[in-house]
């Protein structure tokens, strides 16, 4: 069996098993809150750790953290369950040689019959430095201000990789059936910025 035929074997069995991954959803998410609604909140501390706690429901929603684990192997669904075909993230978090993200992964999500192959230009695992997979709030809060685990990222940086980056707003358009992220990108960022400026306090838990 050549390459070509290999690659294509491999298509089809994830478009399949994909389809049947995510047929169990999570009730719907409360609306994402945006930086507006935490005013009223006079101590800024207290103001900043709400507003990271809101943005937990789009950090830590299933579409996120799958491609945030712990191990190489990344996850799929609301359930978080491994990914099928098994898969490994290789020496640059793209996949294995001759098993790159992008031998399934198009630039677009693939959608002929419910729940396709999803896609991105950008489609790969965050680095390990970046698990977020098991952790608490405010562990993950914690790495991600650090810029020794965030791939040297400051606050202005963050706030442009929540705001615009295409792999993050993946989640709010998934594709198929799969339930998206809550609130949208922009409104995302805004919060995210709000965190940021209020002095990017952590959760305590």
């Amino acid at each position: 069996m050549n390459i070509l035929r290999i690659a294509s074997f491999t298509a089809a069995l994830g478009l399949g098993l994909l389809g049947s991954v995510h047929a169990t959803e999570l009730p719907s998410s409360q609306e994402l809150k945006g930086p507006e609604a935490f005013s009223q909140i006079e101590d800024e501390t207290e103001r900043s750790r709400a507003m990271f706690k809101e943005a937990g429901k789009v950090i830590q929603h299933p579409r996120c953290v799958n491609c945030h684990p712990v191990s190489d192997t990344p996850r799929q669904g609301l359930d978080m369950r491994p990914h099928e075909p098994p898969v490994v993230r290789g020496p640059d978090n793209h996949g294995a040689p001759g098993m790159v993200c992008s031998t399934c992964h198009q630039p677009q999500n693939v959608d002929p019959v419910g729940n396709g192959v999803p896609g991105n230009p950008k489609w790969h695992l965050a680095p390990k430095s970046m698990a977020w997979y098991g952790k608490s709030l405010a562990e993950i809060c914690t790495q991600i201000k650090d810029q020794d685990r965030n791939g040297g990222m400051d606050m202005d940086d963050l706030i442009q990789h929540m705001a615009e980056d295409s792999l993050v707003g993946w989640a709010w358009n998934p594709g198929g059936d799969r339930q998206p992220v809550p609130g949208t990108q922009e409104k995302f960022g805004k919060l995210f910025a709000a965190w940021v400026h209020s002095g990017a306090h952590c959760p305590v838990e």
